[in-house]
């Protein structure tokens, strides 16, 4: 799934206080997807605040088409819709874990 993900987020940028660059990775098997393991395999320290977001909630906002969109806004979300189909296509119960308060991973 890596090169897939790879196209996918090419050039494509997370819109929030700080734009940020979506950069696909993969970690390790684990047993559990929990939040303890998530921040494990990213480094972070154990103790790193973590918020477990629905993978719906979170893509909303990305690939919603406001009426003031233009072409290049227009492609970004559909670019995000393309994103979560291809995730969803792949990965069973997923869902997005923020890491930390101020610069969040």
């Amino acid at each position: 799934m890596t090169k897939p993900l790879e196209s996918l987020t090419k050039d494509l940028i997370y819109i929030s206080e700080t734009d940020a660059e979506i950069v696909p990775f993969t970690f390790r098997k684990a047993a559990n997807v929990t939040a303890a393991e998530v921040i494990a395999q990213v480094g972070h320290e154990p103790d790193s605040p973590v918020e477990k977001i629905d993978a719906d909630a979170f893509f909303s906002r990305l690939t919603a088409i406001k009426d003031w969109f233009g072409p290049r806004e227009k492609e970004t979300a559909g670019r995000f819709g393309a994103l979560k189909a291809e995730l969803e296509k792949e990965l069973a119960d997923l869902a997005v874990f923020k890491i930390g308060k101020i610069q969040i991973d």
